[in-house]
């Protein structure tokens, strides 16, 4: 059985592992250089590191960022980030498990709207996200990379 939840203090070199598979070609990040970065995470309210948990292992994250707003009713907006699954539980449900643990708790915090982005084209992980409710075609997205 599978719970998808908040992530907690204690799991940040099992965050790291995932965010590793994630995005391999970036610098391997020491736990204790980021623990200050991570405590300010865990408590920060308008954002969820939202994980899956299978077997006692972290499976499946994402990060939810809730941020307030003064259009739409004043209604605030979500964007969810590094979704990532373990590559030994892959095909398995855990990832949508987690993006869809992440919406209902944009839902919960009356968001209007949830976005998405992926720097990916590959064909299976659009139709991943076009199964979990997002549209590629309801707006057009750009990023600016600030390297």
């Amino acid at each position: 059985m599978a719970t998808a939840r908040p992530a907690k203090a204690d799991e940040l070199d099992e965050l790291l592992d995932l965010y590793r598979m994630l995005n391999p070609d970036d610098p391997e990040l020491d736990p204790h250089n980021v623990d200050g970065q991570w405590e300010e995470m865990v408590a920060d309210e308008d954002l969820d590191v939202v994980v899956v948990e299978h077997d006692d292992r972290l499976v499946a994250t994402c990060v939810l960022s809730v941020t307030k707003n003064l259009s739409r009713g004043a209604r605030p907006f979500a964007l969810i980030e590094n979704v990532v699954t373990h590559e030994d539980y892959r095909g398995e449900g855990f990832g949508t498990q987690c993006v869809e643990a992440a919406i209902d708790r944009a839902r919960a915090r009356e968001c209007y709207k949830v976005m998405l982005l992926t720097g990916s084209d590959t064909e299976w992980k659009h139709k991943f996200y076009e199964d979990c409710g997002f549209n590629r075609d309801a707006k057009t997205g750009f990023t600016l990379d600030l390297r």
